[in-house]
């Protein structure tokens, strides 16, 4: 039934579009809607809120991640969420025009984080599915690059389009005229993919029941729950994140705060610009330093440090705070030793995870729930943290987020750690 063209079709034909969509669907959710909010003039709390909520798509995406396994075709899957997406960001567009855009704008942004999730699970399903073990390695590359690729143009090119419009036609027009060339995009896109994608069939798992499923499901979690240690492990991911949700959400918005309500009062443009250019760039540097970091110390000995480089975020907009800089070249210097930091640190919770938490007999799916109770723990600390600013005010607010690392660093040694792997003598 299915033909053979497209599962000849190069990796490369595919991959980065593929994993191009993944991360702009992401990034709009969850970075540029706060921006678009902010510049609406919706206060700090709710933004803080209801885009935290917003994230809890990714976070349960492992419920129902099975229940896609019935699906006839992964591909089918990819490309109806991807045509989702499109008429979600044109919802946008017209949403932000209505006497009750926040809440219009919220109502649509769920459709859009739900269907981007589900795209999530079928994207890497289908990579899995469609390459041997060899080619997924070599086009992993591909994955991350085409993934933060798309952050470069949500943040560092349609942000800066965003702002230049903003002084030109408002705000509103503005947003609508950046989420209908998102749809376009998206829709071009999807209809590319729907082309070059290869169309492997699920075969293999064509005698799968829903009622089978949920057995297995109902195993997988109970299994993990009862993992020596995973009340301990859970609370320490869940901590390791609790700054890092706080000051990821505030610290832009305190970037375009006016200077007379504490904050540096960028425009939008210059914000893309920063975040789209040395932030992402820090990042990605941090990164791949953590890495390498962590594999020539091992992964307990490099956490301290590593729960130490996530303070730098807390400590570098506790800093801005403080001085209020006005110098951009000042500004963007400061974000982007905040951007390494994160890069850096982060590393420690996602090879915690899959080196301390999913090793077993459900190893995939466990890493799934970690990785799950991961994005839980920084929704709910993305969550609050508005109500926190807004009480504490900015100062205050990143100072508290310094203090909010330590029971962390203090948890670290009171949770397993995987042992380091003996290296024979020659």
């Amino acid at each position: 039934m299915s033909t053979s063209t497209p599962k000849l079709r190069s990796p490369i034909s595919w991959v980065p579009s593929l994993y191009f969509v993944q991360g702009m669907q992401f990034f709009v959710v969850m970075l540029i809607a706060g921006l678009m909010f902010k510049n609406m003039g919706v206060p700090n709390d709710q933004i803080a809120r209801w885009t935290g909520l917003l994230g809890l798509a990714w976070a349960i995406k492992p419920l129902w991640s099975p229940f896609l396994e019935l699906a006839r075709s992964k591909k089918l899957i990819v490309v109806a969420m991807q045509f989702t997406g499109a008429v979600g960001l044109a919802l946008m567009a017209l949403a932000v025009q209505m006497p009750m855009y926040f809440a219009a704008s919220i109502a649509v942004l769920f459709l859009i984080a739900y269907a981007a999730a589900t795209h999530d699970i079928a994207c890497d399903g289908l990579y899995m599915a469609a390459l041997d073990a060899k080619q997924q390695a070599a086009y992993a590359g591909w994955q991350g690059a085409f993934f933060n690729a798309s952050k470069f143009l949500t943040l560092g090119g349609l942000l800066v389009l965003a702002g230049h419009l903003e002084k030109t036609i408002g705000v509103f027009n503005a947003w609508s005229t950046i989420f209908a060339l998102l749809a376009v995009l998206l829709a071009l896109l999807a209809s590319y993919n729907a082309w070059a994608l290869p169309g492997t069939l699920n075969t293999e798992t064509s005698d799968l029941t829903a009622a089978g499923i949920l057995r297995t499901l109902k195993d997988v979690i109970g299994d993990f729950l009862l993992k020596p240690g995973i009340w301990m492990a859970i609370l320490f991911i869940v901590l390791f994140r609790f700054a890092e949700g706080q000051v990821q959400t505030i610290g832009p918005l305190f970037l375009i705060e006016a200077r007379d309500k504490g904050g540096l009062g960028l425009t939008t443009e210059q914000v893309g610009s920063i975040y789209g250019t040395v932030g992402t760039g820090a990042f990605l540097v941090g990164s791949i330093l953590g890495g390498y970091f962590t594999s020539w110390l091992s992964l307990r000995r490099a956490m301290p440090i590593l729960i130490l480089a996530m303070a730098i975020p807390n400590i570098v907009f506790y800093y801005l705070s403080l001085t209020l800089p006005q110098d951009t070249l000042h500004i963007g210097g400061a974000v982007a030793v905040e951007m390494f930091g994160y890069g850096f640190g982060f590393v420690g919770m996602i090879l915690y995870i899959m080196q301390a938490v999913a090793p077993g007999k459900f190893q995939t799916a466990h890493y799934a729930l970690g990785s799950g109770v991961m994005q839980l723990g920084f929704i709910f600390s993305k969550t609050i943290s508005g109500d926190v600013q807004v009480a504490l005010g900015y100062q205050q607010f990143f100072l508290w987020t310094i203090a909010c690392g330590v029971p962390a660093l203090i948890l670290m040694f009171f949770v397993k750690f995987p042992k380091p792997v003996a290296v024979a003598a020659p």
